[in-house]
């Protein structure tokens, strides 16, 4: 009797745990990750009118990260509205995102 009960509980948790996988591997779940990654690297651009160049580009867990670059305009003064590119990483432990400058990383 301990035993079926334990095959019994083991059944239930793992149906559970596949319930939750499917859920996070949902088309909505990540159509609501690339929204959030795309809108905080928007906000973290020191470009004006930033947008985004092509998709994300999400790395697996080994490299927590997903990269995706941003094109606009320096807004400083001395730059005179030039073009310019960022590259966003967005750490997906600290769910942060960091901008670098990345002119030299596509051909104008």
């Amino acid at each position: 009797m301990p035993k079926m009960m334990f095959v019994k509980g083991f059944v239930g948790t793992a149906t559970a745990l596949a319930a939750l996988a499917a859920h996070a591997s949902a088309p909505s779940a990540w159509k609501d990750y690339d929204q959030k990654v795309t809108q905080a690297c928007l906000a973290a651009s020191g470009l004006k009118d930033a947008k985004p160049v092509g998709g994300l580009v999400k790395y697996d867990d080994r490299v927590p990260v997903t990269a995706l670059v941003l094109t606009g305009r320096y807004p400083q003064k001395h730059m005179k509205n030039a073009p310019g590119r960022e590259l966003c990483v967005w750490d997906r432990k600290a769910e942060k995102a960091y901008v670098s400058e990345a002119d030299q990383l596509l051909p104008q």
